[in-house]
C-alpha cells in the first residue's frame, strides 16, 4: 500500500484459520505504520495508513490477507478527521462521528 491521499487511523481485529501466515502479511503490509498485537488467538491492529478512501484501504488489506488464507475475517474502524467508518470484511457497517 503506497502512501497516497488522506491519513486514516486504523483500529482492527483480524481472525484467521492460519494466524502465522496472516501475521506475516500484516507485518509486510502495515508493519512499520501499525502496531500488531496477538489477543486471544486474533490480532489487534492499531496505527495510521494513507490512502484514497477507507473502503480502498480496507479492501486492499483484506485482499492481501485472503491471498494466503481465505478464511480470514477483518473487523475494522477507519478514522479520518471527525469521521469513523466501520467494516466487517468488505462490507461497510456504518459511519459515525469520532469522539474526541
Amino acid at each position: 500500500m503506497a502512501p497516497v491521499g488522506k491519513k486514516f487511523g486504523l483500529s482492527a481485529r483480524v481472525s484467521s484459520n492460519n494466524p502465522p501466515a496472516v501475521k506475516r502479511v500484516l507485518e509486510r503490509v502495515v508493519g512499520e505504520r501499525c502496531k500488531i498485537t496477538s489477543v486471544d488467538g486474533e490480532f489487534e491492529v492499531k496505527g495510521e495508513l494513507e490512502g484514497e478512501s477507507a473502503r480502498d484501504l480496507n479492501r486492499n488489506l483484506l485482499s492481501e490477507m485472503r491471498r494466503v488464507e481465505k478464511r480470514t475475517r477483518l473487523r475494522s474502524e477507519w478514522t479520518s478527521g471527525k469521521t469513523v467508518e466501520k467494516f466487517f470484511d468488505y462490507v461497510p457497517k456504518g459511519t459515525k462521528t469520532a469522539q474526541t
